[in-house]
């Protein structure tokens, strides 16, 4: 840590620059009154950093926490620090031009009528997603009803899906660990993601895109403004775009050049990203745009101001994922395997100590395995991984030939005075799935994670730890189901039926045979759905073979239908009984499943 330029306030002054008012008071509110969003909690960081946070992470924390609205360039303004990302407007003959409205609907509201205020009523002329997660769409409804333009990157709602309904589950539950949502926000708990403070918790919506963007040089004029779009799919989203707007010499780079180093896997799950071709990107951005760019900015941060720091930040940024990737796969052909690889590999001194590429949201470790995992799988070549016990056999079976949970806490305690935390996590893992509900396990667990957690430069590994610890110690908070009404008003029709079909419990519907067509009016698709050997088949319908029941219905009632709610108002045909054996079948996904404990 000692190495770190902690002199340098570059930053800070790049954060504060172009400043011209923060919202006040800083908390946004649904229409329920309940709080979605506080950025006031976080005024703690005003002080010292204590000796529960990282000094480095404490730095960053600080940095993301400034909240308000900012000049980039006349003509470009960027509401940050009112949820994990950033909102940007940009002007233009009659109107604003909106970039990433946010996660929320309610701060995306707040954001835009901040902006309103000292820029005047404008109406938003425009919306461009930089890709598919949900923090960059998910508060669209709060700035237009959808009577604007929309742009994309090609492939935007078919990831925003994949991502956030057919594993939306497991990934909401594991993202309350990532960003700490049940933690108290202070120095003892939750300080920050790295990436931003917090993830806003209200309205999530969806609009789908009407214009896609599907190549690299394509050009689109909003409302006056010039735009040239750089499709880098593949890259921290499966779909995702810079853009260059040449009139003000200014560049957005989505997510893909922020100041903490990516996450090549998030750790609440994702597809693996191609780091390869994320560094191969950033340099397809530096040919094509650093000469005509005085300044860069993103969805997360504070911008870059000067084309000599912009072209070394992008150069950093792409040396970055280049080397976790080159190097990864230099010692796999050395006959390493991804945890041993994620011990050896440390950045080179020029990347170790820029403050941007440091791990506040990936880290080496966790980005290195991601290489690993991506080319090479889960499996490490190891006879012996092949067909492991679960981990709770696993568990039971360690703990035997230790001696018993109280000999593997003793021995835990023991490596918790030497100081090796990791390993004494290792084994209270064990004791805590051998025998769930030891009391002394379970604590010792929790402390020896909540002192791993005070200890991470890294915000989401915090997060981890420090959420594992509450829930030792205080049970599991549900955690809020990941989809809302607004997002899943948007799905297509094959994409409901899809995530009806992911929860169909085979081995119970092995030997059940249905067919349903589905004639859902406002959409105009007529859809028949096949159950076959546990398995829920989507074609056209047949006219010519009946189905046991046809239903005609509007994509409201079918949103209702899979979400729980009685068929009222719905035209059947056939055998009514079929629609309930077919829901009968569907397990309802638990969005609180265990994690620290068996």
């Amino acid at each position: 840590m000692s190495e770190l330029p902690f002199s340098d306030r570059a930053d800070f002054d790049d954060a504060d620059r172009g400043f011209i008012t923060a919202l006040k008071p800083g908390a946004v509110q649904d229409d329920q009154g309940r709080a979605v969003w506080d950025g006031d909690a976080y005024g703690f960081l005003a002080d010292d950093c204590p000796a529960t946070v990282d000094p480095s992470l404490w730095r960053q924390s600080q940095l993301c926490a400034r909240q308000g609205l900012y000049e980039i360039v006349p003509g470009i303004y960027q509401v940050r620090g009112l949820d994990l990302s950033n909102m940007t407007l940009v002007e233009g003959e009659r109107g604003a031009i909106v970039i990433d409205p946010l996660v929320s609907v309610e701060t995306a509201a707040a954001a835009l009528a901040l902006y309103r205020r000292h820029r005047g009523d404008r109406p938003v002329t425009a919306v461009i997603y930089t890709h598919s997660h949900v923090d960059h769409f998910g508060g669209v409804e709060g700035v237009t009803p959808g009577d604007v333009p929309v742009l994309a990157p090609a492939g935007f709602m078919a990831h925003a899906v994949s991502e956030n309904v057919y594993a939306g589950t497991a990934m909401a539950r594991r993202g309350a660990y990532q960003y700490g949502m049940v933690l108290p926000i202070g120095p003892d708990g939750q300080v920050g993601t790295g990436l931003g403070q917090a993830v806003s918790k209200g309205r999530v919506s969806l609009i789908p895109p009407t214009t896609d963007i599907t190549r690299t040089g394509q050009e689109e004029t909003l409302d006056g403004v010039r735009i040239e779009f750089q499709l880098t799919p593949g890259t921290e989203a499966p779909a995702e775009m810079n853009f260059h707007f040449p009139q003000h010499r200014a560049l957005c780079l989505a997510e893909n050049a922020t100041h903490n180093m990516h996450n090549v896997l998030t750790l609440r799950g994702a597809e693996v990203r191609d780091a390869r071709m994320w560094s191969r990107y950033l340099t397809e951005t530096i040919t094509r745009y650093a000469g005509q760019t005085d300044v860069a900015f993103a969805s997360h941060h504070w911008p870059t101001w000067g084309g000599d720091r912009v072209r070394k930040f992008l150069t950093e940024q792409r040396d970055l994922y280049a080397y976790l990737h080159d190097q990864t796969l230099r010692l796999i052909n050395l006959g390493y395997t991804g945890v041993e690889i994620a011990e050896l590999i440390q950045l080179p001194p020029a990347l170790a100590g820029a403050w941007h590429a440091r791990g506040y949201y990936g880290s080496v470790s966790h980005n290195v395995k991601a290489v690993y995992q991506r080319y090479m799988g889960w499996f490490d070549g190891n006879p012996a991984s092949l067909w492991e016990h679960p981990p709770a056999e696993s568990a039971k079976r360690y703990v035997d030939c230790i001696g018993g949970v109280d000999r593997v806490v003793e021995k835990a305690r023991e490596y918790v005075s030497e100081g090796d935390l990791r390993f004494a996590a290792q084994l209270l893992k064990h004791a805590v799935f051998a025998e769930p509900g030891h009391a002394a396990a379970e604590e010792l667990l929790a402390d020896t994670y909540q002192r791993l957690g005070f200890g991470s430069e890294n915000a989401t590994w915090r997060n981890y730890y420090l959420t594992g610890a509450h829930e030792l110690r205080h049970g599991i908070v549900p955690t809020p189901t990941s989809i809302s009404g607004g997002m899943a008003a948007a799905l297509t029709v094959g994409q409901i039926l899809d995530s009806v079909a992911i929860r169909i419990d085979g081995p119970r519907a092995a030997g059940t045979g249905l067919v349903i067509d589905w004639h859902v009016a406002d959409a105009d698709e007529h859809v028949r759905t096949t159950l076959s050997n546990g398995v829920l088949v989507q074609e056209p319908v047949r006219e010519a073979e009946p189905a046991e029941l046809a239903l005609t219905l509007t994509k409201a009632q079918l949103v209702g239908l899979v979400a729980g709610r009685k068929p009222e108002g719905i035209d059947y045909r056939g055998d009514r009984s079929a629609l309930g054996r077919l829901l009968d079948l569907a397990d309802e996904p638990d969005p609180s499943f265990p994690i620290v404990t068996p």
